[in-house]
């Protein structure tokens, strides 16, 4: 019983200088190289890295917008960070706090939707540029053939 009473307070000693013990082992998850979601685990909180697929120059235009839309309206999503990680698109965190005010499943439920429907979203913007670029060249072409004729 002592000796477990000595590794609590030698933790409690070390938070300020963020010891390697209270930081655990990462998870990185790979669906395949360009989504890759890490999961950095630590005594009181875990932090949600996800790098979301962009295949083309347009996916990551819009990848950035998004990301950037949502990050600016972070007080409103909460756990959601301003400034994502290096080399992934955006990060939560998740405090001890969170799941004190917040229902647990109801957070673990809203993180794994929002990483399967961000996807859906990115896809259904890029699909709406190229379908009102198509009309765009098209109205062009209609333009400059009137104009020879």
């Amino acid at each position: 019983m002592q000796k477990s009473k000595y590794k609590i307070i030698k933790i409690y000693k070390n938070i300020n200088r963020q010891s390697k013990e209270l930081i655990l082992n990462p998870i990185k998850i790979c669906r395949n190289e360009s989504e890759v979601c890490l999961i950095e685990p630590s005594i009181n909180s875990v932090r949600i890295s996800i790098c979301i697929k962009q295949a083309d120059e347009i996916e990551e235009i819009l990848c950035h917008k998004f990301s950037r839309f949502l990050m600016q309206r972070a007080e409103q999503f909460v756990i959601l960070r301003r400034r994502p990680m290096d080399g992934y698109d955006l990060s939560f965190l998740v405090t001890h706090a969170h799941l004190e005010t917040m229902w647990k499943h109801k957070l673990v439920d809203f993180i794994i939707i929002f990483m399967e429907e961000i996807d859906r979203e990115i896809s259904g913007m890029k699909i709406s540029v190229n379908t009102r670029a198509r009309i765009v060249a098209n109205e062009f072409v209609k333009g400059i053939t009137n104009i020879k004729a």
